[in-house]
């Protein structure tokens, strides 16, 4: 939980990097204990990422968290037809990340494969809809179990479709590497284009 608590408290500083939330705000959205994020908002400072919630280092702090993450439990897909339909019918809570996000929020990645943030409440319904529209195993389809914050808290909607956040996103785009590497650097140059 702590590690959760650590990208909770560095995924809000990014969705927020122009320093308008107090510590304390950050506290509340992170939902975390108040004395402990402040001290970990000013680690952060301490480590140059920061000035009070003011980001920055937006590549530091990127690339701190990419050394804290903790890897996520997965599971793979092959669906039949196109996965965003099924996903999109399923009714079930979900927010896309890596290529099809990036592709619908940006358009430069091919959506070579459809990952997608679940509650872990809802993992044996998922599997059991997936595998009516598909088969288990290696495929076109990665659900990611992790943390239900990002999937409860941090999502925007584009075309009809839930995605995470913009900094859980480049986030995972880091993480993919490969071409998805280019396109992270290519959002934070838009995103974080006043931070640089």
């Amino acid at each position: 939980m702590k590690g959760d608590k650590r990208e909770r408290i560095i995924r809000t500083l990014l969705n927020n990097p122009d320093g308008n939330l107090t510590a304390y705000r950050i506290h509340c959205k992170a939902e975390c204990s108040q004395p402990w994020a402040l001290t970990y908002v000013k680690k952060l400072e301490n480590l140059g990422f920061l000035k009070k919630t003011k980001v920055t280092d937006v590549y530091g702090l990127f690339n701190y968290w990419m050394k804290i993450r903790l890897p996520p439990k997965c599971a793979n897909y092959h669906l039949n037809n196109n996965p965003l339909t099924i996903i999109k019918k399923s009714g079930m809570s979900y927010a896309l990340t890596t290529y099809q996000a990036e592709n619908l929020l940006h358009g430069y990645l091919f959506p070579t494969r459809t990952d997608l943030y679940i509650l872990n409440d809802e993992l044996d319904e998922w599997h059991t809809y997936l595998i009516n529209h598909g088969l288990a195993g290696g495929g076109n389809t990665r659900i990611i179990i992790a943390d239900p914050f990002i999937v409860n808290k941090h999502t925007t909607n584009r075309k009809g479709y839930d995605i995470v956040s913009r900094s859980q996103l480049i986030s995972d785009l880091f993480m993919e590497g490969g071409v998805a590497v280019e396109a992270a650097h290519m959002l934070i140059s838009e995103w974080y284009s006043e931070f640089l």
